[in-house]
């Protein structure tokens, strides 16, 4: 199957300000377009790019006083099937995680894990550690947080989302971390498209994704407690600790949102 995806994105700022952006697929993608993104800036300005040491695409550009508008449109290929649970798989110790997977058990800034260990361990602690943990994190963080745009808040924790029991796909995939590491399950953050695609459509405008993998077995497993099922069509823009290290936009001045529009279609041959 194919899938038409991208975006429409502009903002307004007062004066020249610098940004930082993750607007691109990630590079194992790259193999799967029939095209390459079609990323086009209006006023047509300079811009670089750069990969992070998480693997994402980083675009970095000084956007001029007044509108700056972005647009991306690209055709990707996918496999059309669902994504499969990693159901039975083992977790493992401590010293048998590879170096460079430590750090998904850590903390992080919206992943504060030292205010969740306690209740992670009374209510996890006692289910067989690997697959079937995560699948309880996964149900109970479904259960948790009741979903809404209206709750959308860029400085929630999971701790907060744990306790406020509303938020955005973020505050799922926070949650979702913060609970695994809290386990010593290493868990990190995705965000990207997600179309509906084999699903009813959802009324509300589409927006980027956001969810979570896990590490099980010596693979790494995509996790959505937002969705909780399985879904098809998922496509990665960027991974890392938390949604620090994967905003779509990071302005060092003020850049105010005045367009925001997320494109992902499947294409019918």
């Amino acid at each position: 199957m194919f899938i038409e995806a991208g975006y429409n994105i502009s903002f307004e700022c007062t004066s020249e300000t610098p940004l930082l952006l993750m607007v691109h697929i990630r590079p194992e993608r790259h193999v799967d377009l029939t095209a390459p993104e079609k990323f086009t800036l209006w006023p047509d300005i300079p811009y670089r790019t750069y990969t992070d040491h998480f693997g994402n695409i980083c675009t970095r550009m000084i956007a001029p006083a007044g509108t700056l508008s972005l647009w991306n449109r690209f055709v990707i290929a996918d496999s059309g099937l669902t994504e499969s649970m990693p159901e039975g798989a083992s977790q493992h110790g401590i010293d048998e995680l590879p170096d460079d997977v430590l750090m998904f058990l850590l903390g992080s800034r919206y992943c504060d894990t030292q205010k969740l260990l306690s209740i992670a361990w009374s209510l996890f602690g006692a289910i067989e550690p690997g697959w079937k943990r995560v699948k309880a994190i996964l149900e109970y963080t479904h259960d948790r947080i009741r979903f809404g745009y209206e709750h959308a808040r860029s400085d929630r924790t999971a701790w907060e989302a744990h306790e406020e029991g509303v938020g955005v796909c973020r505050d799922f995939a926070h949650l979702g971390i913060a609970l695994c590491r809290c386990m010593n399950i290493p868990a990190r953050y995705c965000t990207g498209y997600l179309g509906d695609i084999g699903v009813p459509p959802d009324p509300s405008p589409m927006d980027f994704s956001a969810w979570f993998e896990v590490y099980l077995e010596g693979a790494w497993y995509t996790m959505d407690a937002r969705h909780k099922h399985p879904r098809i069509g998922r496509i990665l823009m960027a991974r890392g600790r938390d949604a620090t290290d994967t905003a779509i936009s990071v302005a060092f001045g003020i850049a105010n949102l005045v367009e925001f529009t997320v494109i992902t279609n499947e294409l019918v041959t």
